[in-house]
């Protein structure tokens, strides 16, 4: 493909930002733009850039890295330890030296040669480079939770949509086949009629008490805090610690809620809705140390419908993973367990004829088809601010230890000013989405 024509297929991709929506493409891929054995020519390629490349983001990484219709150009990340070992990563992966590294993501998002756009960074950090992301004319695929907050959720949506970007959320369940199977039977009301759902989650840690000291020299501290509020440095702030404090994550409510309570809401089929209502049963918090997210919690949140969903830490008979409770069984399916009352609902068959749901079974591969379709993903922005919401709820619900009462569609607290307060929260100049 000459340099003219693959200048021709980026302008299209941005140009389509400015429809203001996504829009269906054929799935095809012309030959001419496929090099030798099917393969897509270098110049062809879509191009990935990788914004945090921790834990989670060098996972992900793999994906882009495996996946032939793909090259990474660049990496971004405010340790450079991390930055440099994953330049070294993708550099050894394409036997070159062209992998770009920046520990500014502004750098990296302002870049014409990149298509997409690989984002993992703590929570507090969803937010920004996603909007910043979707007005350059990038589609993304970003980790679950969806938001750090339910306003900034609902500013990303609205952002992906104005921008006509495609958004994939790293919620990958959806993509293998026993969560998507157990969803259609509870759609197709294989256990009769559904009275409740419980979403188990697992039981967070007390801790960080690690002292405060200088932050290491590898790390931009300032920058990692970014938006959040400022505090000192402490090795049991940041990296995988950042999510049991609420400046930065949620705990494992919202590590999790992204996973088992979307599936729970795929299952209900009400993945662009949520409950109306939740009742913080429970909560206990850690008594020292800065880590601050809930430890152990029950929530139940009630659906206009009557259906209850029963947000809890996995414990006793309330295990990890998502359970449908109907008049005629129940279905239970977590990673590597599906069970089911009666169990003959295992061998069941999804008719032609009756809800077959999205199917995928490579989650970046179902983003990279989607760039190219410019059809939606299985878990695209509205879908994942849905199940993030739920979880933002919870937290409100157990912070303030009292029922709130949501409206969905205006999305909305009733007649509480100060749960209403929490549902953003203020950005640390000079960041801001508003």
């Amino acid at each position: 493909m000459t340099s003219d024509n693959l200048l021709g297929r980026r302008q299209f991709l941005r140009r389509v930002a400015g429809f203001g929506a996504v829009v269906a493409l054929p799935t095809i891929v012309p030959s001419s733009v496929l090099g030798a054995a099917g393969r897509p020519a270098p110049s062809n390629r879509i191009t990935v850039g990788c914004i945090g490349v921790g834990g989670q983001g060098n996972g992900n990484l793999g994906g882009f890295l495996g996946d032939p219709r793909c090259q990474v150009l660049a990496v971004n990340d405010v340790d450079r330890g991390n930055m440099e070992g994953t330049q070294r990563r993708v550099n050894e992966a394409y036997s070159n030296k062209d992998c770009a590294a920046y520990q500014d993501f502004r750098e990296l998002v302002a870049r014409d040669d990149i298509d997409v756009i690989s984002l993992a960074t703590p929570d507090h950090w969803h937010a920004i480079p996603a909007i910043m992301a979707a007005k350059s004319g990038k589609d993304v695929y970003g980790e679950k939770p969806f938001s750090h907050d339910l306003r900034e959720g609902r500013a990303m949506v609205d952002a992906v949509s104005q921008y006509g970007r495609v958004w994939q959320t790293g919620s990958w369940q959806r993509s293998t086949g026993d969560f998507r199977f157990a969803c259609e039977l509870v759609r197709n009301g294989r256990i009769g009629k559904v009275h409740s759902v419980e979403v188990g989650l697992p039981t967070g840690g007390a801790g960080g008490n690690a002292p405060f000291t200088g932050p290491p020299p590898q790390l931009d501290y300032d920058f990692w805090i970014g938006p959040a509020p400022w505090a000192p440095y402490s090795a049991d702030r940041t990296h995988w610690n950042w999510r049991w404090q609420m400046d930065y994550g949620g705990g494992q409510l919202m590590d999790w809620v992204g996973h088992h309570g979307d599936i729970a809401q795929w299952g209900l089929g009400t993945d662009t809705t949520g409950p109306v209502e939740f009742n913080p049963i429970r909560a206990e918090f850690p008594k020292t140390g800065i880590w601050d997210a809930a430890t152990r919690y029950r929530i139940e949140c009630t659906y206009a419908n009557g259906v209850k969903m029963i947000v809890q830490n996995a414990e006793g008979s309330h295990r990890m993973g998502a359970k449908w409770i109907g008049s005629d069984g129940w279905l239970w399916v977590d990673r590597g367990g599906f069970e089911a009352s009666p169990k003959g609902l295992l061998k069941d068959k999804i008719r032609p004829d009756e809800i077959n749901l999205y199917r995928s079974t490579n989650h970046i591969g179902n983003f990279i088809d989607c760039v190219v379709s410019r059809r939606q993903t299985i878990t695209p922005a509205e879908v994942a601010h849905r199940s993030a919401s739920v979880g933002h709820l919870c937290v409100i619900a157990i912070t303030l230890g009292r029922k709130i009462r949501w409206n969905p569609d205006t999305e909305e607290i009733l007649d509480d000013p100060a749960a209403s307060g929490l549902l953003g929260r203020a950005k640390r100049e000079p960041w801001n989405i508003f």
